[in-house]
């Protein structure tokens, strides 16, 4: 994948008035900064619940454990997506993100991106999907090495289904996985993306450090949302908290939210813009 081409900001006649209203009220307070799926676009990395996406449900983590088909089939799909998913490159949205100068970062995303572009004060919500953990001995690694190790265990596989469709999330859309095969850890147990599947738990450290951040927003500060539709409560809760301090919060994002109705502003636009235009400001 590479980098789309970089877009100057919106000119102001064609912004809604919410644009430059959220740029003003965001130009010199204290930030957090939360982070969807919707800031990767820009770097071909489909989101879950943009315009246009499709419905799809990704593998719990009780399906992932409870036997080897499901198992074979997260690990065939996540095999071909990972491949080309590590080769996205951050985008302007991302550099702007670190320029920002925020307190802290939260990003829901596990493709690495921010940690690329040397973003300051982050935490990585869900994990990231350059890492794996055995679920048996807690020992990780690397996912580049076990890709390798897949592609010898499986090869041809990836020549064969070359034209599958992406997922926000590094998997892609097979349903041919029978016969794929998977190694586990030499301790003997199973291995898994270093990364927070549907029906786990954030750990409570990271929680905890997002809600200190948020709360001391209260003197002041602002909470922006970018790129993230806030379905699920792992992010939503920040909104939450926020809101209930009577925080400005800022959602931007090219669709409706579940926040929406907590936010000061709401700003129908694309992340990469409005982020450079931020951060150009707040130099």
């Amino acid at each position: 994948m590479t980098l789309s081409p970089t877009r100057a900001p919106a000119p102001a006649t064609d912004r809604h008035p919410a644009y430059d209203a959220a740029l003003a009220l965001l130009a010199d307070r204290p930030l957090v900064v939360l982070t969807g799926a919707g800031l990767s676009t820009d770097s071909g990395i489909p989101d879950y619940r943009g315009p246009g996406a499709p419905r799809r449900t990704p593998m719990t983590y009780q399906e992932f454990v409870s036997g080897p088909g499901p198992r074979r089939r997260y690990w065939a799909r996540s095999h071909l997506g990972w491949g080309r998913m590590r080769h996205a490159e951050p985008n302007d949205g991302h550099r702007a993100v670190a320029r920002l100068g925020a307190g802290l970062v939260i990003t829901q995303n596990v493709d690495g991106l921010h940690e690329a572009v040397g973003t300051p004060d982050l935490v990585a919500l869900h994990g990231r999907i350059a890492d794996v953990v055995c679920l048996g001995c807690r020992a990780t690694g690397s996912r580049a090495e076990l890709h390798d190790r897949l592609s010898a265990l499986n090869p041809g596989f990836a020549e064969q289904h070359h034209d599958v469709t992406l997922n926000p999330d590094g998997d892609v859309a097979l349903e041919e996985t029978d016969g794929f095969v998977v190694p586990d850890c030499s301790c003997g147990g199973l291995l898994k993306p270093d990364v927070v599947f549907f029906g786990e738990n954030v750990p409570a450290p990271r929680v905890a450090r997002c809600y200190d951040a948020v709360d001391a927003l209260r003197d002041g500060g602002a909470l922006l949302v970018a790129g993230s539709s806030l379905t699920v409560m792992s992010g939503l809760r920040f909104v939450k908290r926020a809101a209930k301090a009577g925080t400005p919060v800022v959602v931007l994002n090219r669709g409706a939210t579940r926040g929406d109705d907590l936010a000061t502003h709401t700003v129908h636009a694309g992340c990469s813009d409005f982020l450079t235009a931020l951060a150009d400001r707040r130099r």
